[in-house]
């Protein structure tokens, strides 16, 4: 199995006031862009321990500007031409339809029976416009299945989480809320998932 260099954005002010984003394009803050430059170390440090020549390996990013522009600061840190990596749309974040931009307490307020529902049942059950995390396993997966070398990678924390539920490292249940870190990097391997932060 190819091995998986995955780093979450960094923070944008949305994140920071606990808004969905979904597909909304939310640029980085000044936070979010030193978790960046962050993950890029830490990139260079497991690229060093793995025996990986960075020149060498795909970078693929989230068509969203929060991720790119992500990318192009790990990149600037790694000192690669920071435009050079491949754009996949299907790496995109899950769509969050007509709660993007809502808080939580937002969200409920405006349906509470369905709010509800899609606690209890977060992985099939989307927002109204939106997309479940079922959806977004199945084109994550789409996109795995076409790897053919050791990626790196920048995109969500649902495309995240759907990724470790679709390479079986979490349960859709436990991935559902799991909280995917801003500056670290997840690294999926035969050796399983590891974080390095």
């Amino acid at each position: 199995m190819p091995t998986i260099y995955y780093i979450r954005h960094g923070e944008t002010q949305w994140n920071a006031d606990g808004r969905l984003q979904g597909v909304q394009d939310v640029p980085l803050n000044d936070l979010g862009r030193k978790q960046a430059a962050h993950a890029g170390r830490v990139l260079a440090d497991l690229f060093a321990e793995h025996g990986h020549d960075r020149r060498e390996l795909p970078f693929v990013s989230s068509p969203l500007g929060r991720a790119r522009t992500t990318m192009e600061l790990v990149r600037g840190v790694l000192k690669l031409p920071v435009q050079d990596y491949v754009i996949d749309v299907r790496l995109r974040e899950i769509g969050y339809g007509t709660w993007e931009g809502s808080t939580l307490a937002e969200m409920q307020a405006a349906d509470p029976a369905l709010f509800a529902r899609r606690q209890a049942e977060k992985w099939t059950v989307a927002p109204p416009g939106g997309e479940s995390y079922v959806a977004v396993q199945q084109r994550v997966a789409d996109w795995y299945s076409g790897l053919t070398a050791d990626t790196v990678t920048v995109a969500h924390g649902g495309t995240a989480r759907a990724l470790m539920v679709g390479l079986g490292f979490e349960t859709p249940q436990s991935a559902a809320d799991l909280t995917i870190e801003q500056g670290a990097v997840y690294v999926f391997s035969e050796d399983g998932l590891n974080k390095y932060s």
